[in-house]
């Protein structure tokens, strides 16, 4: 997985899939830097969270397991493990199963999994391993979903299944599925409107660059200046209570 936000940390950002060579940007909303707000009792994101490479959740695609089309993006992916990671690092994982959120009518799938270089990877093998070795926090994972939209004046989120977590081999035939629409992506055999598509290692695809023109779309980009401090707001909590 390409970790997009550490765990405990506010700021959304996510692969920017518009821009050549798919940078992690946050997302910006009116005009502001968007965070996610802390519904207590969760601060920030309570997993590392992120995105498998080489997926696409195809909008054109009705999933026959929710009945809506894909959201667009790569199929986001939540890391288990203890360690804290480092936004942008990539990290192997070990699927354990997945979620299947509605997010605004769309198909937005949530894979569980663990580092496999955390100390505890060998006792994680399927779902309900982490219902037995981590109790309460699938039931977390569904809250802060259910709810992490609620303070920007939004619905509850709703799920597929009744927010029944599926195992293993569920997750993976979803991530095979969206690798094959990936493929069909980039080799120009599926249309993804303004998602832009070069790369630098899929040999059929038309959309493949030289590594030199990928280092001129790098060295085009602005550089990093010093981090801005948090603003104020990022750091309040919301309670919330379903009437």
């Amino acid at each position: 997985m390409v970790v997009e936000v550490p765990r405990w940390t506010n700021a959304k950002l996510e692969i920017a899939t518009k821009d050549p060579l798919n940078p992690i940007k946050q997302d910006v909303k009116k005009g502001k830097l968007r965070y996610v707000a802390n519904v207590f009792p969760h601060k920030g994101y309570i997993w590392n969270y992120g995105a498998i490479p080489q997926t696409w959740e195809n909008p054109s695609h009705v999933d026959e397991n929710t009945g809506f089309g894909g959201d667009n993006d790569p199929i986001d992916i939540c890391d288990i493990g203890s360690k804290v990671c480092e936004r942008g690092e990539v990290i192997k994982v070990k699927v354990l199963g997945t979620l299947a959120l509605i997010d605004e009518g769309e198909t937005d799938w949530k894979i569980i999994a663990i580092n496999i270089e955390d100390p505890e990877a060998s006792h994680f093998n399927d779902i309900e391993d982490v219902r037995r070795l981590k109790p309460n926090y699938l039931e977390s994972t569904v809250d802060w979903f259910r709810r992490y939209k609620v303070p920007d004046g939004k619905p509850e989120n709703q799920f597929a299944f009744d927010a029944e977590f599926k195992n293993k081999a569920f997750a993976i035939d979803v991530i095979k599925c969206t690798h094959a629409h990936w493929k069909a992506l980039v080799t120009k055999k599926s249309d993804g409107g303004e998602i832009n598509c070069t790369n630098t290692t899929v040999q059929e695809s038309p959309y493949i660059c030289k590594q030199d023109e990928a280092k001129a779309f790098v060295n085009a980009t602005p550089p990093c200046g010093p981090a801005k401090s948090l603003p104020g707001d990022v750091d309040k909590w919301y309670y919330y209570q379903k009437n």
